[in-house]
């Protein structure tokens, strides 16, 4: 891939999100808004390696799709005779426009904050199941590729794809319109929608692939939408809990990478660097969870309270955070709960017990190609001093991973462990 290709590449998958969800909101129809924005990423990728990167790369495929867009609209008023109706009322009024496409051009340049909302609410229509809400928010709302999406869902990309098309295909047999729900249907799909804006949150915090290992955009985007769904939906105790996750957890963004963007785990971290404002309405957030009922979001928040509120990882209440896994592994069971909590009981009973309680999900189908499973293993291998099967485990990890600062940390891990 070129350098060009590349930073193309990155352009697309910080700002197509907002491009389809601005299309989306003129046309009014979910998969031309998809088709518009994929037409102007093909007009990229054709003239940036030609003319050289434009000065303003978002504002450049704003203004393109916007062109595309106005030329379809045009075609479509010519094929159905409306230009002439047109001429003659504004010509009936005394105006002195001429352009019927001048409203959407105007449309078009104005960022209307809740169209990424709209564009979720949109894909998580109950006309779709909640599998292809997910994966077709995150294709069109997080850029992501269907590889990166059946990684998240821990399934193939087969499957995925076929999700994804499946759901474009229906919302345009159901003409489902671009819109925010009437206040009596949000309660209905708000499960869904908070499981896309944390999902998108944990493509920023922890990207599946690429150069970067996080993308900030999108925690920004995830964290701004999870506070609009508390305004909407304010006795909601789960919108409180995810937007207390999401803050808590995003108060680590400056320090989980050093001065070339290298990843830094959480052992490493300068917790001086952690966002103390996002802390406190981060607890704030927890606490109105809490009092509301709490739920599956409301737990995790409570466990990323706790490193939150804690000096180093060795003050880390690490037997409540243990505690909080096996809670959450009964209200909302899946292999990465319980990974997590081996790492929990590792550190709170010793390197012994994480690593029975790792061993136990070897043969797991839904983590076999999941890095962090070699990677827990490794780090207990290694303070039990099996330091050729650590090393063993961190290139398994290395070599399972598809984001470039992830894979570079685990082989550093290995070759850090030197020969035995």
């Amino acid at each position: 891939m070129t350098a060009t290709s590349a930073a193309v590449e990155a352009v697309w998958r910080i700002e197509s999100g907002r491009l389809v969800a601005t299309l989306a909101r003129i046309t009014g129809d979910f998969a031309a808004a998809e088709d518009i924005a994929q037409d102007a990423l093909e007009i990229a990728l054709k003239q940036w390696p030609r003319d050289g990167l434009p000065d303003h790369p978002a504002s450049w495929l704003m203004a393109t799709a916007k062109h595309i867009a106005a030329d379809q609209y045009r075609r479509q008023l010519n094929l159905n005779r409306k230009l002439t109706i047109i001429a003659r009322q504004l010509s009936t009024t005394g105006s002195t426009e001429s352009d019927p496409m001048a409203h959407v051009d105007e449309s078009l340049g104005v960022a209307v904050h809740d169209d990424l909302l709209r564009l979720i609410f949109t894909a998580c229509h109950p006309v779709l199941s909640v599998d292809s809400q997910v994966a077709l928010t995150l294709r069109t709302l997080g850029g992501l590729q269907t590889k990166e999406i059946a990684r998240a869902f821990l399934t193939s990309e087969t499957t995925i794809g076929q999700r994804i098309s499946r759901a474009k295909k229906t919302l345009t047999d159901k003409r489902v319109r671009f819109e925010l729900p009437p206040a009596e249907e949000l309660a209905a799909r708000l499960h869904a929608v908070l499981g896309v804006v944390y999902l998108i949150f944990n493509e920023g915090y922890s990207a599946t692939s690429g150069a970067d290992w996080t993308r900030p955009a999108l925690c920004q985007d995830a964290l701004r939408l999870g506070r609009m769904l508390a305004g909407l939906q304010p006795e909601q105790p789960e919108v409180h809990g995810l937007v207390a996750l999401m803050e808590l957890q995003a108060s680590r963004i400056p320090a989980r990478t050093g001065p070339a963007g290298e990843p830094v785990l959480l052992a490493g971290q300068d917790r001086r660097r952690w966002d103390q404002l996002l802390i406190r309405r981060g607890l704030a957030s927890l606490h109105k969870a809490e009092e509301l009922g709490g739920g599956t979001y409301t737990v995790q928040a409570a466990i990323a309270a706790c490193h939150a509120t804690a000096n180093s990882v060795d003050d880390t209440d690490w037997r409540r955070i243990a505690a909080l896994y096996t809670v959450l592994a009964h209200i909302a069971p899946s292999p990465v709960v319980r990974l997590n909590r081996a790492v929990a009981v590792g550190m709170a009973e010793g390197p012994e017990r994480g690593l029975e309680l790792a061993d136990q999900l070897q043969n797991e189908p839904a983590l076999a190609g999941y890095p962090q499973l070699p990677a827990v293993r490794a780090t207990f291998l290694q303070r039990l001093g099996h330091l050729e099967q650590a090393r063993a485990e961190f290139e398994r990890a290395a070599a399972r991973t598809d984001n470039a600062g992830e894979r570079r940390l685990y082989l550093e891990q290995a070759q850090s462990i030197g020969q035995v």
